[in-house]
């Protein structure tokens, strides 16, 4: 009974991680969402096909918090993108593996983009793969590749999914 109960207290962390992890992005609180990662992290967006091919770049390709921030920072002040917002709807992560970096998870997501007249429609379907690690009783992404299902990739791309 241990077993579970710590494999729902593992769960629970991560979801609770990745919920704050996409409040951050939906409520425009951008400068926070660096603060997700470890220092020298790995985030990418991907498409399944590219992933599927072991293919290493990505759509957005990052390797540490600094250049996460300096998204930001770009965002921000220099990129000139549609004003939009997004809402994720997520599933709560499955654990995949527990190795001693880390837990493993995949956690299914949709992104519903809203632009600045309105409009709403579906932007983004995927999963989330994850390297969670344990800074004390913190968890960070040390890893976040995320898998969008369509090779059809929106131009306006410019906030991390």
């Amino acid at each position: 009974m241990s077993e579970i109960n710590d494999l729902r207290d593992w769960q629970a962390r991560l979801q609770d991680l990745q919920v704050r992890y996409t409040a951050a992005i939906d409520n425009d609180q951008l400068e926070a969402w660096p603060e997700f990662f470890t220092e020298d992290c790995h985030y990418r967006i991907t498409t399944k096909a590219d992933f599927d091919e072991a293919l290493p770049l990505g759509i957005i390709y990052a390797t540490s918090r600094a250049m996460l921030r300096d998204r930001v920072t770009s965002l921000r002040e220099a990129n000139i993108y549609e004003d939009q917002g997004y809402r994720h709807v997520i599933n709560p992560p499955l654990i995949t593996e527990s190795t001693n970096e880390g837990l493993r998870s995949e956690t299914n997501f949709m992104v519903v983009r809203t632009r600045h007249d309105g409009d709403m429609l579906l932007f983004a379907a995927g999963r989330y793969l994850d390297l969670v690690v344990f800074n004390g009783t913190t968890p960070q992404f040390a890893e976040k590749t995320v898998v969008v299902d369509s090779n059809k990739i929106d131009t306006l791309l410019a906030i991390p999914l």
